[in-house]
C-alpha cells in the first residue's frame, strides 16, 4: 500500500527498478510503462530467485513485512549489497550491525515516516540544542495517519491507508515512557484508557496514546539528560474508546478457539462469558459498563457484531475475524482523502537558565488522484536514502537508523523541496508545553 510512491520516484530518477511482487498487476500499474521498470512475480517461499534478483542489484528495498527482513538481509549480506527498510530495528537485525560493517555494507532501517521523518525531524531540533550548549529536559514525539476529518465517517472515526491488521495488532502493544523522571509502565488492558488531548492547528481535539517503548529513544537520540520522554499516536475521538472496549471483552485477541456454526453475534456473546444472544446490544453495554448508546456498543454493532450472520470459520482468533470485518468496512476509498499529523514538542533549557519550548508540526493530506499521505510520507524517505547511497552520499557501514546529519540533513532538505516538511517554532514561552 506504500510501494508506489517508491518505485515511481526512482524510475524517475532514471534508475533501473525491479519490482519482485506476488501481486505482479499491481506492481504492474505502479511501474506505469516505464521502460526502466521490471515487473517480477515474486513470493518469500522463493529463495533461489531472491537471491538471484539480489545479486543483479545495486541496493536492496525490503517493503515486505517486517518477520522476512532477515531472510532478504542473509542475501544482502551474502552478496555485499546496501539495503533499506521502513521499519523497526529488531535486535536480530541490530545483531547484524559488526558482519555489514565487514561486508563494507548499510542496512538503513527506520526510514519512513514513523519511524523515519519524526528521527530526522527530532534530531535536527536536538543537535539545534545541543549546539548552543543546551539539554533537552522534555520531549513529545507524536504522530498519526488518520483519514481527513470529511471522511471520518465511521465509529471508529478511522479509515485504514497501511496494513489493517498490523493497526489492530499494534493495539496490544505495552507502552513505557519517562514522565518527570520516573518510568511508567502502561499494560496492553490501559492503553488506550484515558488519552491525552491536544488540540492541533486547523484539525482540532484529538486524542493521544503511547506508542510502544519511549524510554529505548533516550539512547537512540542521545539524551541522557532528559526528565520527560514521551513518544504517541494520534488519534480522532472515538477510536480509543471503542478499541478500549473491544480489547476489554477480548476482540482483539489472537489465542485461537474453535469458531465452527458460530455467528458473529453468538461469538461475541462466548467471548463474553454470555449464555444466549438476547438483546445482546444491551447485555454487551451492561458487560462494559457503558450506556448502549456510547460509542463503543455503536463500534461494536456497526462492525456487524451483533449480526445473527454465520462466520464460516473454523479454528481461529477473535483477531483475525474482527480485522477482517475492519478490513471489508474501513479501507479508505479511492475518492476519499487520508492525512498525516506529526508534532514535536521540546523543553530546552540552556546553561545561562533560560528555557524555551520549540515545536515543530506536520499537516500533511493525500490525493485521491495520486498517493496517499501516508504512502508518501513512508515511501519518500526510503527512495531518497536509495539515491543517496547510490550517489555515495551516505558512506556510514553497518545497522543504522537515520539519526545522524549525514543521513537526515540530506534527505530531510529533499523532503522538503517535495513539500514534506515540518514547520518550526523557536523561543516559545513554556505555557506552549504540552
Amino acid at each position: 500500500m506504500v510501494a508506489q510512491p517508491i518505485i515511481r520516484y526512482l524510475l524517475n530518477q532514471g534508475f533501473q527498478v525491479t519490482v519482485a511482487s506476488n501481486t505482479p498487476d499491481r506492481a504492474e500499474k505502479m511501474i506505469a510503462g516505464n521502460i526502466r521498470g521490471i515487473n517480477v512475480n515474486w513470493s518469500v517461499d522463493d529463495g533461489k530467485s531472491l537471491e538471484r534478483m539480489i545479486s543483479e542489484a545495486d541496493i536492496v528495498v525490503s517493503l515486505l513485512p517486517y518477520l522476512f527482513h532477515l531472510q532478504v538481509a542473509g542475501k544482502v549480506l551474502k552478496l555485499k549489497k546496501n539495503m533499506v527498510t521502513t521499519s523497526y530495528v529488531k535486535p536480530e537485525m541490530e545483531a547484524l550491525d559488526s558482519l555489514a560493517k565487514e561486508a563494507g555494507i548499510i542496512f538503513l532501517n527506520e526510514m519512513g515516516l514513523d519511524p523515519g521523518i519524526d528521527h530526522m525531524t527530532a534530531m535536527r531540533i536536538i543537535d539545534h540544542i545541543h549546539h548552543r550548549g543546551g539539554k533537552v529536559e522534555e520531549f513529545y514525539s507524536l504522530c498519526g495517519a488518520l483519514c481527513a476529518p470529511e471522511a471520518a465517517d465511521n465509529p471508529f472515526m478511522y479509515k485504514f491507508t497501511w496494513s489493517p491488521k498490523g493497526v489492530v495488532l499494534a493495539g496490544n502493544n505495552d507502552a513505557r515512557f519517562l514522565k518527570n523522571g520516573k518510568v511508567v509502565d502502561l499494560p496492553t488492558a490501559n492503553l488506550f484508557r484515558n488519552p491525552n488531548k491536544i488540540n492541533f492547528p486547523g484539525i482540532g481535539l484529538l486524542d493521544v496514546y503511547p506508542n510502544r517503548d519511549s524510554i529505548s529513544y533516550i539512547g537512540i537520540y542521545g539524551i541522557p539528560e532528559i526528565k520527560t520522554m514521551y513518544r504517541g499516536t494520534f488519534r480522532f475521538p472515538g477510536w480509543c474508546e471503542a478499541f478500549d472496549a473491544m480489547k476489554k471483552i477480548g476482540l482483539t485477541t489472537v489465542d485461537k478457539f474453535d469458531m465452527s456454526g458460530l455467528t458473529y453475534a453468538d461469538m461475541l456473546a462466548k467471548l463474553c462469558g454470555l449464555t444466549d444472544t438476547h438483546n445482546l446490544k444491551q447485555q454487551i453495554a451492561n458487560v462494559l459498563g457503558v450506556a448502549i448508546d456510547s460509542v463503543a456498543v455503536a463500534a461494536i454493532q456497526w462492525l456487524g457484531l451483533l449480526d445473527s450472520k454465520p462466520m464460516n470459520r473454523g479454528i481461529d482468533s477473535a483477531y483475525e475475524v474482527v480485522s477482517d470485518l475492519m478490513i471489508d468496512k474501513m479501507m479508505l476509498p479511492d475518492n476519499e482523502r487520508d492525512m498525516v499529523i506529526m508534532q514535536h514538542t521540546f523543553l530546552a533549557a540552556y546553561p545561562d537558565g533560560k528555557k524555551e519550548v520549540i515545536r515543530s508540526r506536520m499537516l500533511d493530506f493525500g490525493s485521491p488522484q495520486t498517493d496517499t499521505s501516508i504512502a508518501r510520507t513512508v515511501a519518500l524517505p526510503a527512495a531518497v536514502a536509495v539515491k543517496m547511497i547510490l550517489e555515495n552520499k551516505i558512506q556510514v557501514k553497518g545497522v543504522f537508523r537515520p539519526v545522524i546529519p549525514e543521513i537526515y540533513s540530506p534527505v530531510l532538505n529533499e523532503l522538503e523541496a517535495m513539500n514534506i516538511k515540518m514547520t518550526e517554532e523557536y523561543g516559545l514561552p513554556e505555557s506552549e508545553n504540552i
